[in-house]
This record gives C-alpha cells, structure tokens and sequence, in this order.
C-alpha cells in the first residue's frame, strides 16, 4: 500500500525555483501588510507606505495559518470571503488616516455618512456630467483592481507561505511573539507605536457603538441636557422684558463660514491680514461702529457647520450630528422662538440651500431664503456660485427696513468662504450693481471664473477669501444703516487642516458690534476685549455664547455666576482681563460707556497683527489628532497614528 502523500498544511516550499517561490511569498505578505499600515500624505487624500506591522494582518496570517491547518487548503469562497473582509479594513485604514488629514477631526460614521454624499452631490453641480461618470467609474475602478491585487496576495501566502511556517517551529514562535506585540498594541502601550500601526478593528467597534447609540431610544432620552440658556432666559423675566437692554435694536447674527482663530495664531496669515483687518476697522468706525471680540471653541472643525449653527441658537452643546438630530425631533426654545415672543420679526438667510431642507421647520423662521429664491443672475463662482456680498444686498432688497416694521431677528450662516476657497469673488463697490445680471467687470468676472482651487496647498487661496469677507462686510456697515442694529460675527469652525496645520485649536473669533458703547460694556463685563483682537483664552463653547449673549440684552444687572464652566466672569475679572479700571468695579451705565469710549471714542476697532500664542495649543480635542469618541463629547489629543 503505497504511503499517503503529506497534508498540504504540513509541506514546505517545493524545491524548484524555491528562491523565486520564497520571494513571491514574501512580497505578498508584504503587500498585505503594507495594505493596512500606510499613512496618510498630510495634507492630501494621498497615502504613503509605512514599515510597521498592521495588528490585522497579523489576525489574518493566524487565521490563514489555522484555516491551512484545518482545511489543507485555502479554498476558492473562503478566499473570495477573506479578501472582502480585509478589503473592508483597508477603506477602514483610509478614511481613519485621510479624514483627519483633510478635516482636522477623526472618522464619523453618522457624521461623515451624512456630510460626505451632500459635499459630493454639491461638487458635482460645478463639473460636467461625463467627468462626474468618469469620477465614479475610476473609483470603482480602483477598488475592483485592489480587491484583485489582495486576493491575488492572499492566495499567493496562503499556498506558499502558509504551509512553510506550519512545517516550521520557529515560525510559531515568531508569530506568537507577534501576538503578544499586537496585544500590547490594543492595551495601549506605547512603547508598541514605532513598530506597530493603529489598528482598524478598534475604529469600527467604535462606529457600531456610535450607530447602536444613535438608534437606541433610551440612549437618545439621555443626549439633552434638562435646561439652557434660553430656557433661563424665558423663566427669568416676564414677556416684553427678556430683550429690554436691546430697546427694539434689530440683530444679525452672521456665522461667517471658516472664520476660525487661524486668521489670529498663524503668523503667515495674521501678517497678510493686518492691512485687511485695519480696512475693516475704519470701515466700522466710518459707520458710527464700536466692537468687542473674544474667541469661542466650536463643537466642530473644518466642516458640519450646522453643529455650530445649532449650538449658538439653542445653547446646547450639539457637538455630534446624533445630538443634533435628536435635537431636532424635539421641540426645545431657541433664539429663534424667544426673539420671537419678544415681537421680533425673525429670518433666515441660507445661500448654500439649493435642495429642499426639510429640518428648517425645527429652526421655525419667519421668514426663509436660501439659493433659489435670492434670484441671483451673475456668473456662478465656484461650487457655492452665490457671494456673500450679493446674498446681503439682496436681502435687504427683498425686505427692506422701514419704522414702521417690526424689530427683526436674522440668521445668515455665509457660504463664500467655504473650502475649497476658490475662486475668490471681485468685490463691487456699487452695491446696485451688484444686484444685476452684470455684476463684475467683464475683465474680473473672468479672472475670478479662471481661478481653480489648489486642493495641495489651500493657505493662499483662504487668506484671500477672508480678505474678501472682510471687505464687503467693512463696507456693508459703513454705509447708511436705516435702523440701529447690532450685528454678531461668529466663525463656524477653523478651515481644513490644509490650512490650520497640525493640532489647531478649534477656536474661532466672535465679534459683537455696535454704535452703543453701554451695550458693548455687557460683553466686556463678561470677558470680550475692545477691539478686532481678541485675548487669546476662550471664553468657552459656542453654545455659551447664547447666554452671554441673552445676558447682555436682557433687563437689569449681569449676574456673576459662571455659566455651565465658561471661562469667561464677570466683575474684577473681566474688568482686568478687559484691560479697563484696576479696581473691580462692575461696569454699567455712565461708567461702562467711558470704559468703552463714550464720548471720549472707543478705541475699538483697532486693527493690528496678533500674536501667535497657541496655534498648537491642544483645546479639547484638537487638529489632525482629533477625536474619536463616543456620541457626545471629543476624546483627548494623543491617538496613535
């Protein structure tokens, strides 16, 4: 009886052409490995190969060893399974390095599952039909000759390399060690990040969590906080008094788009910005115009502006998209509805809406316009086609103010200086103009139509747009305002990586302006600084801003205690942090007014450079180390790369 040949598992490499043999099965564990421990080509969607072990491949190589071990042979479904599972943590591997290159923060399956489509839908728009079909037709493409390429790699380890390390002790040895290393890895041991990649696994357990949270009813009863700000607000003084500091003044919030602290820290961009900054300050100056500003950390970074948005008229901390949709399904009080009740006439002003947006109906405005019913007929300037300068113009064209008219409320989130930020609009001094089907120049409209974004490096093209914010802002307020009003200028978040550089805080300025200096001293009172520069510390969220704001225009006296762990306060040391009187005497009245100028002038609008004092600064969860986190909440910064 002739002896039984041994069991695949336990033969070695064949001796013909073993060397061509061996370096074929070297080459495909390699390309396994490489697979899913690349890095990311900061700031690109590029990647880079990296030498460090994958914690994954060392899963499948003990897994395929079993297999090999059980089966003999690594058969052609088992194969066609394995490769997708892996094919599914490369993506994994991708988005968790190239999301926080691009945007600043960590991968959100809820969040970016949203975002994302919408960000490419409106790309499209801009492009012909055939380069979108060729876009989509490359990428598929390209994960069809990757799965090839992996599943060729994974057969080639599993016939050649698999039975050489069954045959051989010392193989088991090493892929213990290999074991133990990985598992050290997952513990968090840092010692491990130099020879050991961030595993995959981790970031999706962490996305089911999010996901199972975002569907669970009893989890989502325990995302709101119980009370805010306006809450407060409504209880604390009867009907006609919650906005009497205001005394009927109209207010404009206007979020400006990518507005973040970047235009202060980075030195490049503070310097390219001082001559900018200047213009505007004797633009409001011109108009009769005082200032106050501080810095705010927005709930999110580098996009889902939204976040920010909602944060500011609810002051609730909406810092992940779960919270903000939950938000959404209640019926919670916001600016919107108290302005209201105080005979407010309330607006919404959405230039970026060109769809329907069914969630508009929480906000509750009087009055809604997005991109199809502002009528805009100039040249369309790159994927957002509107400028802001047109959108404010025609505004106040389609409803303008009058005595006569009720007190209004506006909300004006801008789009102009979106990512990619370009092409830069021409700024058109005639404000009729503007309005017409011509609006540029022939020689500038061109211009502008020729510029392309530079997706490599997006610095100079944002300096530039912020340039552009400035100055149609400056001469906005200059010219002849028909009512008093007081105006907010909060940035939604810092702009793209690509722009803010590595660990950028997630603080943008806010600015408070107006022509009564005792109004301003409120905000003073509460930490804001004179002028266009604001102190660098945080005065807190976002969502804190709601109150400061209710503060300052509601009746009586400001009260001293802090709100929900602001950093700003109020009395001794807002007055010193203001730079005012030595003693800590409280502001108001007669007094508050000379601390902000009164008759002798408010220094307010001073222009100037400011320092680079925390560019880097780690402020919650911050820049490309970003967060990753459960649903509500950032993690802290140092996340293995």
């Amino acid at each position: 009886m002739p002896a039984e040949p041994p069991p695949a598992a336990a033969a070695a490499l064949p001796a013909s052409r073993p060397w061509r043999r061996i370096a074929h099965a070297v080459l495909a564990l390699l390309v396994l490995n490489a697979a899913l421990s690349f890095s990311t080509w900061w700031p690109t969607p590029g990647i880079v190969l990296d030498h460090r072990i994958a914690p994954e491949f060392v899963w499948l190589w003990l897994l395929l060893l079993g297999w090999v071990a059980w089966r003999g042979s690594l058969g052609a479904r088992a194969l066609t399974v394995f490769t997708l599972g892996y094919l599914a943590l490369v993506i994994g591997r991708y988005a968790d390095v190239t999301v926080p290159a691009l945007f600043g923060r960590s991968i959100n399956l809820y969040w970016d599952g949203i975002q994302i489509p919408r960000f490419l839908w409106v790309s499209a728009q801009d492009l012909p039909w055939w380069l979108s079909a060729g876009t989509v037709l490359a990428v598929a493409l390209g994960l069809w000759l990757l799965f090839r390429a992996l599943k060729l790699a994974m057969r080639v380890a599993a016939r050649e390399a698999v039975p050489y390390a069954l045959a051989r002790r010392w193989v088991w040895g090493v892929s213990a060690a290999l074991v133990v290393l990985m598992l050290a890895n997952y513990a968090g041991v840092r010692a491990t990040w130099p020879v050991v990649s961030k595993p995959v696994i981790p970031v999706y357990w962490r996305q089911a969590q999010l996901l199972a949270a975002a569907f669970s009813p009893q989890r989502l009863a325990e995302v709101l906080p119980g009370r805010t700000a306006v809450d407060d607000a409504l209880a604390a003084q009867p009907a006609g008094r919650r906005l009497a500091t205001l005394g009927g003044r109209d207010v404009y919030v206007i979020m400006l788009e990518s507005y973040g602290a970047v235009v202060h820290d980075n030195p490049r961009a503070a310097k390219a910005l001082a001559a900018a900054r200047a213009r505007f300050a004797a633009d409001l100056a011109a108009g009769g115009y005082h200032v106050v500003s501080a810095f705010m950390r927005s709930p999110t970074f580098a996009g889902a502006s939204d976040l920010a948005h909602l944060s500011i008229l609810t002051g609730i901390d909406v810092a992940d998209w779960m919270r903000h949709d939950v938000l959404l399904t209640t019926q919670r009080p916001s600016l919107v509805s108290l302005f209201r009740e105080e005979g407010y006439r309330t607006f919404g002003i959405y230039p970026a809406l060109s769809w329907e947006w069914p969630e508009r109906t929480f906000y509750g405005f009087d009055v809604f316009l997005e991109g199809r019913t502002l009528g805009y007929r100039g040249p369309a300037l790159g994927y957002w086609l509107i400028p802001d300068q047109y959108t404010a113009a025609r505004f106040e064209q389609l409803h303008p103010r009058d005595a006569a008219a009720p007190p209004r409320f506006v909300f004006f989130p801008t789009i102009t200086t979106h990512l990619p930020f370009s092409p830069v609009p021409p700024f058109q001094p005639d404000w009729q103009r503007v309005l017409t089907a011509q609006p540029f120049d022939a020689a500038e409209a061109e211009r502008a139509l020729a510029e392309k974004p530079n997706w490599l490096d997006m610095f100079a093209d944002y300096v530039r747009m912020i340039d552009y914010a400035y100055r149609w802002l400056g001469d906005h307020l200059r010219r002849p305002a028909p009512r008093e009003t007081v105006y907010v200028l909060a940035g939604d978040h810092q702009p793209a990586a690509n722009v803010t550089g590595e660990g950028a805080s997630w603080d943008v300025p806010v600015h408070v302006i107006a022509r009564d200096p005792a109004l301003l001293a409120r905000f003073v009172e509460q930490g804001f600084h004179p002028g266009l520069e604001p102190p660098r510390a945080s005065l807190g969220g976002l969502h804190q801003l709601t109150a400061v704001l209710l503060r300052a225009f509601g009746a009586g006296a400001l009260e001293t205690k802090q709100d929900n762990g602001s950093t700003g306060a109020n009395g001794a040391a807002a007055a010193e942090r203001a730079g005012g009187a030595a003693a800590a005497e409280r502001l108001g009245g007669a007094a508050a007014a000379e601390r902000l100028g009164g008759a002798k002038g408010l220094p307010s609008a001073k222009g100037g450079v400011s320092g680079t004092n925390g560019a880097n600064g780690a402020n919650g969860a911050n820049g490309n180390h970003g967060a990753n986190a459960g649903p509500v909440g950032r993690a802290a910064v140092g996340v293995q790369p």
